[in-house]
């Protein structure tokens, strides 16, 4: 019988032993099993999340390694072109590389995990060869808007396949999936194996000094193994003969960090690299210092929170959730709200996830129209991050009610 899960009993960089707990946030289910409404409940899966520390290199990842095929399936329902900051970043991504890199017309670009393909579209308008990597279904959309793709999972034996049929790429990139794929070693050599010579490395990993600051458990789920901060991104590149040589914070997903890459000595190590290693370091993000207070300032925030929506609730009023996202998931089992507290979640209706279960729960997931017409008395933003984007866009869209931000410290905003 094929293992669905495998307990991470040793630093997925270093192979250290010396693992320490962060937080644990109990048994939860994968962030994408959706069961479309109406459905009879079954039994689901949930598997343990608990948030590690190394105490050799710092590496901060989960202590559950869950299988690919359970969390990433072929009927994976994320679009990175349903959100408009993605679109925006990547966008923007393309014009860095541009002026940090400098892309020919032929230069090859291949990105890993390329879901939809929106970020290689950016590439492909400007005259260069894409190609993405990608196993869900996103990948036939991708290949409908004209995107290269191979619909796989990857790992060392996809990339010497595609370094046989398309050559070695200029830039490879990585965006927010470098820390959810397992065997991080495996991925680094496949990475560097289709690279050029001078070829870049570019990836874009949810940064774990804006986790700890902002309080953003809710990203922790089992999709995501690692939680990057750049001085354990340095070390890990470094044994793979890649040298970091220039670094940018990004605010997708409520901040990120974006890393370029290169063989040791063939690009100019940029003075970003060292000022991102020095913050690093006043925060306590490396010791692990910066780590001490995060349980304590989680649970206080879970126990706000129930404080808030308690009296609103034995009012009678209805709560609706905005966005289901993937966090989204994680921040309604870890508080254990279920349809009686949160009524309904709003998705664009472009959205797969509409007309589904929030995982674990019975909260369906509803079209956005329902926001407008029902108008409900409050609407909870499960994207809290990009709350300031998305509430005057729901006011201008007619909605009446209060706002309700969870994270990280609860409020109500008119």
């Amino acid at each position: 019988m094929k293992h669905t899960s495998c307990p991470v009993t040793n630093c997925q960089i270093c192979d250290s032993r010396d693992l320490s707990s962060i937080i644990f946030l109990g048994y939860l289910p994968p962030v994408n099993t959706m069961p479309p409404i109406n459905a009879s409940p079954v039994e689901e899966p949930s598997f343990p999340l608990e948030l590690l520390r190394c105490d050799d290199c710092g590496l901060v990842q989960i202590g559950l390694e869950v299988s690919q095929e359970i969390l990433f399936p072929e009927s994976y329902p994320y679009l990175s072109g349903s959100t408009r900051i993605l679109r925006d970043n990547f966008a923007q991504q393309y014009q860095e590389v541009q002026d940090v890199v400098g892309l020919e017309e032929d230069d090859l670009v291949i990105d890993v995990g390329s879901n939809d393909g929106t970020l290689l579209y950016n590439y492909l308008l400007g005259g260069h060869k894409v190609l993405g990597i990608e196993p869900s279904q996103a990948a036939d959309v991708a290949i409908k808007q004209g995107i290269n793709t191979e619909k796989t999972y990857f790992g060392l034996e996809t990339a010497h396949r595609v370094r046989e049929k398309f050559g070695t790429a200029k830039v490879v990139t990585a965006c927010n999936v470098f820390a959810h794929i397992t065997d991080v070693h495996a991925v680094v050599d496949g990475i560097v194996n289709m690279l050029s010579e001078d070829g870049v490395f570019v990836s874009e990993s949810h940064y774990l000094t804006d986790l700890v600051e902002t309080l953003q458990y809710d990203t922790i789920y089992h999709e995501h193994l690692r939680y990057y901060h750049l001085g354990v991104i340095k070390s890990l590149l470094e044994a793979h003969g890649l040298e970091v040589f220039h670094v940018n914070r990004i605010p997708t997903h409520g901040g990120s960090i974006r890393v370029f890459a290169g063989r040791k000595g063939q690009r100019k190590v940029l003075p970003s690299v060292n000022a991102c290693l020095l913050r690093e370091e006043e925060l306590g993000i490396n010791s692990g210092a910066g780590l001490a207070d995060f349980r304590a300032r989680v649970i206080r925030s879970k126990l706000d929170l129930y404080a808030m929506l308690a009296p609103i609730k034995a009012a009678g009023h209805r709560i609706y959730g905005i966005g289901a996202p993937s966090r989204g998931s994680t921040l309604i089992n870890y508080l254990g709200l279920d349809d009686g507290i949160l009524d309904a979640v709003m998705e664009v209706s472009t959205s797969h996830k509409l007309n589904k279960y929030m995982p674990g729960t019975r909260i369906p997931v509803l079209d956005e129209r329902k926001l407008y017409e029902d108008q409900p008395e409050y609407a909870l933003f499960l994207s809290w991050h990009i709350a300031e984007e998305l509430a005057p866009i729901l006011r201008r869209n007619g909605f009446k009610g209060k706002f309700i931000v969870p994270l990280a410290k609860p409020k109500i905003i008119d």
